[in-house]
């Protein structure tokens, strides 16, 4: 079997048929990663042989359109974004549904019994929110512009809130009851593994979480989780995921043809629901035990780009509880010549240089607090910046990073115990907001405290900063273990620029935030 794979860290690690097998170049969710154990069956009862880069699905829909580099199959968990975004280009040549799985939400299993949500079709979006607005459910969901997950949840909320039967707009919901619904948010990710992941971490002070139906399943037989989870299914219905595999070159036809015809195949449906908690779309296939019966309402979705862009602004702009984000920079003498330009180019995208749609999505939000902490051997300055409307804010960054300038040894954990210590002051003084912590250096730590001190200082004040993320860059001859160890630790994930760019690190980092 031969695999190209990039997921949400940018791994590329592409690769060509090692035998006369056909090929199809795949851009694929990373949440289907799961049907890796099945490609060599695949290409065994086919003849053709996947080769799949991964990545979130709005950043495949906007790669794809985009044209710059040819794929012949997409398999994202839903075509809705991909479909309007295409616009008057038609790429999408054919399409067909493989798999479904609804968006919903769970909660604790005491909650839902307190609340006479066990086995009722009855429950609302409104009656959820109501639970929400008493403070009463603090939940775990996506970045909606990284993860179809919490993607699917806001276009669900905002379809549900405004009661209509056709497609929404954004002016169709009153703003303070979505803003309302969303200030239960508690835990963010940019990917719906790592969502599950967190939340095992943090469970408890969280009450629900939403989430792929097939995701909360395997969360419920992790024998991690303390308290089993209720699934809901909101009576006015939810945005499903239906995992279509599509046709983007149409020269592939019969290639793709034929990897559809086993997809839809019984041996394969019934592996997929076993083994990934989808329902099958092959009505020859019974309906899985795990899954209650009864029909998935699937409400209405917007019918152009526009509204659902203008949707997500809304939600990262106003909607969402706002960030505290600090970014700890290594500006030591290593850094010089390209090093220096590729993070000035990284950190000046997310004040608009990057003008793509995913781009727009990264940058620094209305309402975000956002601390740069430069160190050498030592810690050099720490400056914050309050993000609002006008945009005032991101020039003075812009003015700020383009006046970086390099020299001196390295000194990450002091620069990083530091970044700790004004967040727990800043958290302690402001709660209602995300925080987390960027960490990036190109280097070994040569100066200051060591990772054995940062660590014992990390687990004495845990009470304090739990919850407080940090997210390693791999970059230049920064250690590879010391910083997945980092991110292991604080409950971050590490993500590796080497293997990309700065840039698209710093971007995917903001799906976390």
């Amino acid at each position: 079997m031969v695999l190209a794979a990039c997921d949400n860290n940018a791994t590329d690690e592409k690769t060509t048929a090692s035998d006369n097998s056909a090929v199809l170049k795949v851009i694929a969710g990373s949440e289907l990663k799961d049907i890796e154990p099945m490609l060599e069956t695949i290409k065994q009862k086919t003849g053709v042989q996947l080769q799949i880069e991964y990545i979130g699905t709005l950043d495949g829909a906007e790669k794809i359109t985009a044209q710059q580099e040819p794929f012949d199959s997409a398999w994202f968990s839903h075509a809705k974004y991909l479909s309007l975004l295409q616009a008057d280009k038609k790429l999408i040549q054919a399409q067909d549904k493989i798999g479904i799985s609804p968006v919903i939400p769970a909660v604790k299993e005491s909650l839902a019994k307190k609340w006479g949500w066990t086995n009722n079709p009855n429950i609302t979006w409104t009656d959820i929110a109501a639970k929400v607005k008493a403070g009463e459910l603090k939940y775990a969901m996506t970045d909606p512009t990284a993860s179809n997950s919490g993607f699917s949840t806001v276009m669900s909320v905002q379809a549900a809130f405004a009661n209509k039967g056709d497609a929404i707009t954004a002016q169709d919901v009153d703003a303070e009851k979505l803003k309302s619904f969303f200030s239960g948010h508690t835990l963010t990710a940019g990917s719906s593994g790592f969502l599950s992941d967190s939340f095992l971490r943090d469970q408890i002070k969280l009450d629900g979480i939403f989430n792929y139906e097939s995701e909360l399943l395997k969360l419920n037989r992790n024998p991690a989780l303390t308290e089993k989870l209720v699934l809901l299914y909101p009576k006015e219905g939810t945005v499903t995921a239906d995992y279509p595999f599509i046709l983007l070159n149409k020269d592939k036809a019969a290639d793709y043809q034929k990897v559809v015809d086993y997809l839809k195949s019984v041996e394969f449906q019934t592996w997929m629901m076993t083994n990934t908690d989808r329902r099958p779309v092959n009505a020859d296939v019974a309906l899985g035990t795990q899954f209650p019966k009864g029909y998935l309402m699937d409400l209405p979705f917007p019918n152009n780009i526009a509204t659902v862009n203008e949707i997500l602004f809304a939600y990262l702009n106003d909607r969402r509880k706002p960030s505290h984000s600090f970014f700890v920079l290594d500006l030591s003498g290593s850094m010089e010549g390209d090093r220096i330009d590729a993070l000035k180019q990284a950190m000046n995208n997310l004040t608009g240089d990057d003008a793509t749609i995913t781009g727009q999505f990264a940058r620094f939000r209305n309402r975000e607090k956002v601390t740069l902490i430069t160190f050498n051997n030592s810690v050099i300055e720490t400056r914050e910046f309050d993000i609002d409307k006008n945009g005032a804010a991101l020039q003075d960054i812009k003015q700020y990073v383009t006046s970086m300038q390099v020299g001196g040894g390295t000194a990450i954990f002091t620069a990083l115990q530091t970044a700790y210590q004004q967040a727990r002051v800043a958290k302690k003084s402001d709660p209602n907001r995300f925080y987390s912590i960027v960490l990036m250096t190109d280097g070994l730590n040569q100066d200051g405290i060591k990772y054995e001190d940062f660590n014992a200082f990390y687990v004495k004040e845990s009470d304090y900063v739990a919850g407080i993320r940090t997210f390693p860059i791999l970059f230049g001859d920064a250690n590879p273990d010391e910083m997945q160890n980092l991110a292991n630790l604080t409950g971050g994930k590490m993500f590796d620029s080497r293997k990309s760019s700065l840039a698209q690190a710093f971007k995917q980092i903001r799906g976390y935030q």
